[in-house]
C-alpha cells in the first residue's frame, strides 16, 4: 500500500491582501493628512503600514499541513507556534465563502475536533477545492487504523 501524500496548504495572497487593505486604506488617510494639516502625521502612516505589512507576513506565513495521520497548522513570523491535531479527533466540517472569497475562487475551512487544546481549527483563505472529502477519507483511514468507534 503507497502512503498518501502530505498536503500543504497556503492561504492565498489575495486573501492576505484582503485582510490588509483597511490598513492600507488608512495608511493613505494618514498620507493625505500629512499633506493637509501636519507632516506629523507621517509617522502614524508608518506605524500603520508597518502593522499591515506585518499582518500581510502573518498570513502568508501560516502554514497547513495534512498528513494521513494528523493536521499541523503553523503561524507566525519572529515566533513560530506549530499546533497538531490526530485526524480522528476531527468531527465536522464547515466551508464558508463569503462574497469577496467567492469571487477569488477561495475558502475558509473549519474543522471541529474533540482536541482539548483545539476544539475549533480555521483554515482560512485556501483555494477552493474538494480538500474536504481527502480530509473526510483521511479521518475515517485514521479512525478503522486507530480502532476508533463512535458511541453517540
Amino acid at each position: 500500500m503507497i502512503p498518501a501524500p502530505e498536503i500543504l496548504l497556503k492561504p492565498s495572497m489575495i486573501f492576505a491582501f484582503l485582510k490588509t487593505f483597511p490598513l492600507l486604506l488608512l495608511a493613505v488617510t494618514f498620507l493625505l493628512l500629512a499633506w493637509w494639516l501636519s507632516p506629523l502625521f507621517i509617522f502614524s502612516s508608518l506605524a500603520v503600514i508597518a502593522a499591515g505589512w506585518y499582518r500581510f507576513l502573518y498570513i502568508r506565513n501560516s502554514r497547513y499541513v495534512i498528513t494521513p495521520e494528523v493536521i499541523r497548522i503553523s503561524r507566525g513570523i519572529f515566533f513560530k507556534r506549530t499546533d497538531q491535531v490526530e485526524l480522528f479527533r476531527v468531527k465536522d466540517y464547515i466551508v464558508t465563502q463569503p462574497f469577496l472569497l467567492q469571487l477569488f475562487h477561495l475558502m475558509d475551512l473549519t474543522l471541529k475536533s474533540t482536541d482539548p487544546e483545539n476544539p475549533v481549527i480555521w483554515l482560512r483563505g485556501i483555494p477552493e477545492s474538494d480538500i474536504i472529502d481527502t480530509i473526510r477519507e483521511r479521518v475515517q483511514e485514521t479512525r478503522q487504523h486507530n480502532k476508533i468507534f463512535e458511541i453517540y
